[in-house]
């Protein structure tokens, strides 16, 4: 993907906004002076005179009558979203005609990339990964050039259960399966413990994918009332499984797309308690678990799991390789169906890809890759929260995912992100509206936003681009509202 020229007082700017993103310049604390940072950045003075005034744009820095410029005192932190309320009765799953132009104009680089969950490849750039790559089809080329067993390629299957090791999942190879991508291992889940007709209890709202391998599949859902913080509400869930109609529950381990909640470890035991109980399987999304901001990995549900009642479902679509489409199913009861499946559907995983992988887990590098991905994201999406608080209109709630790279906002009514898609379509910006999160059209006034493309100049406009619209959605333009500012 092509990117934006870039200008040496954006990149000062971004300079000086990353230290006060990081906290190495406090709120309230003196920013250097336009001389010592010309000097220091070896730049003219005319050029740091710009940069400072971005940053005023921006909301990041003020400036203060014969004193300098400060670091400006971030405004009170915008609420989360709400937690809708669901019916709990069995519905079908109605998709919005919205989804087919969100994927078109998603991958078109002509519109400023806020659309898909996808990460940008200047982002996951590893040349590590292409000479691995490159020499696995020089040494192994003609062996590679062959159909992997259903299970896929051992070498790989063995450093994803070393990995699982280090957040407490005990899995032997033979409990994995290669997928080709998270996708696939959902849907291979799905099969293996449901049938056409059944209900299957999902978050709401939940991943637009997954609406659509459920809808393929002909299966109704449960939509449960998600917290943006907490995640799944329990009682909830106890009441929908306790009325029988459910066969299986579908939930995120941790940073969930698009809310980004994790749930905490005593909620996780109490899901696992009550499906446990009804004999109902839970089938663990966590493509997400390896994006965190913390210093440590949430616990999957997998990991907690006593009753082997756990499909999990994992990939590196999220963290390193999208282009390889490579996921993995982990189960030992299903195991023989969703072989099975996967024999009658896609046969096989892509060996090349697969033994090229392998060897960049084995030798630590994915490790070092992932430090630097994780602070990549978590910069972007506080610049992104940033200008959401500085640009969008008085009563907009976002999320504060620990993780991922997505943020859901919550516009006040009567704005209607669907109508607001396309207006921003003219305006050459893409974003995810939120009704195709949801089975039954919910969330009209809500929008995802990817941080997947990184932070830069065309970005920043395209969000307060949009922010002015949003004002507009809302009824507030010429109102005299403004919206919430730094200062």
């Amino acid at each position: 993907m092509s990117q934006s020229p870039r200008f040496r007082y954006e990149e000062i700017a971004d300079f000086v906004a990353g230290l006060a993103g990081r906290g190495t310049l406090k709120p309230g604390a003196r920013a250097p002076s336009l001389r010592e940072i010309s000097t220091q950045q070896r730049t003219s003075l005319s050029t740091a005179v710009q940069a400072y005034r971005l940053l005023e744009d921006r909301g990041i820095l003020e400036v203060r009558p014969q004193s300098g410029y400060y670091v400006a005192k971030p405004p009170p932190a915008l609420p989360v979203p709400t937690t809708a309320r669901h019916s709990i009765r069995p519905a079908k799953v109605e998709l919005s005609g919205l989804m087919l132009d969100l994927l078109k104009h998603a991958s078109d680089e002509a519109f400023v990339p806020l659309g898909c969950a996808i990460p940008n490849q200047r982002l996951l750039s590893s040349s590590r990964l292409d000479l691995v790559l490159a020499r696995t089809a020089r040494v192994k080329g003609s062996q590679c050039n062959t159909y992997s067993p259903p299970y896929g390629e051992m070498s790989l299957r063995l450093e994803i259960a070393r990995r699982a090791l280090r957040f407490g999942q005990a899995l032997a190879p033979d409990d994995i399966a290669i997928t080709c991508g998270c996708t696939e291992a959902l849907a291979l889940a799905l099969d293996a413990v449901t049938e056409p007709g059944d209900t299957v209890a999902i978050e709401s709202p939940t991943y637009f994918g997954l609406l659509q391998v459920l809808r393929a599949k002909r299966l109704k859902v449960v939509e449960l009332p998600t917290d943006a913080d907490t995640g799944v509400a329990v009682d909830a869930l106890r009441e929908v499984v306790a009325s029988g109609k459910v066969r299986a529950c579908v939930l995120a381990s941790s940073f969930s797309n698009p809310l980004g909640c994790t749930m905490p470890e005593e909620n996780k035991r109490a899901v696992l308690r009550i499906l446990a109980e009804h004999g109902v399987p839970l089938i663990e999304d966590d493509v997400y678990g390896d994006v965190h901001f913390g210093e440590e990995r949430p616990l999957p549900f997998s990991a907690l799991d006593t009753h082997d009642n756990v499909i999990y479902c994992g990939s590196f679509s999220k963290t390193l390789a999208p282009g390889y489409r490579i996921g993995w199913i982990a189960t030992r009861r299903h195991m023989a169906r969703v072989l099975e499946t996967k024999f009658a559907t896609s046969l096989a995983t892509p060996v090349l890809t697969q033994v090229a992988l392998a060897t960049f887990l084995s030798n630590g590098d994915y490790d070092r890759h992932l430090r630097r991905v994780r602070r990549e994201f978590a910069d972007t999406l506080a610049r992104m929260t940033r200008v959401i608080e500085q640009a969008f209109p008085p009563g907009t709630k976002v999320s504060r995912p620990a993780g991922n790279f997505v943020l859901w906002v919550e516009l006040p009514e009567p704005a209607d992100t669907r109508l607001l898609f396309a207006q921003a379509l003219e305006k050459r910006i893409c974003f995810a509206p939120g009704v195709v999160f949801s089975a039954s059209g919910k969330y009209a006034h809500c929008l995802r936003l990817s941080g997947g493309h990184g932070w830069d100049a065309r970005i920043e406009k395209g969000l307060r681009t949009l922010g002015a619209m949003a004002v507009r959605a809302a009824g507030l333009a010429g109102s005299g509202k403004k919206p919430v500012r730094s200062g």
